[in-house]
């Protein structure tokens, strides 16, 4: 069973460990109303909570991936590519008129 009577300093080091570890939300879960409100009535805790959070992306700066987007954008051009072939499919379906003309009803001129 958690400590659930926790002080600010005990708060600061359970949050960047939850930080560090990514589970920021069990965190918050895990807190109390009454640590919540101490959390939210004591200034030293988010200046603290401030430098944790630079010394977090300082120290995990170099293992920081970007997303590689190519696979999306690939799938993107992909459905776009597909959605104007359907459209270029459509458009050039002959639209039969209900009687055929014949050439030599084209050629000839009336009386």
């Amino acid at each position: 069973m958690p400590d659930t009577n926790r002080e600010i300093q005990e708060l600061l080091a359970d949050y960047a460990q939850a930080l560090r570890d990514g589970s920021i939300p069990t965190f918050l879960k895990s807190l109390t109303r009454t640590e919540g409100q101490k959390m939210a009535s004591a200034p030293e805790f988010w200046d603290a909570a401030e430098v944790v959070r630079y010394l977090n992306s300082a120290g995990f700066a170099d293992k920081f991936a970007t997303p590689d987007v190519g696979l999306f954008i690939s799938r993107v051009d992909a459905k776009i590519g597909s959605r104007l072939k359907n459209a270029r499919a459509s458009s050039r379906t002959r639209r039969t008129s209900p009687r055929p003309i014949t050439k030599a009803q084209r050629t000839e001129k009336p009386i």
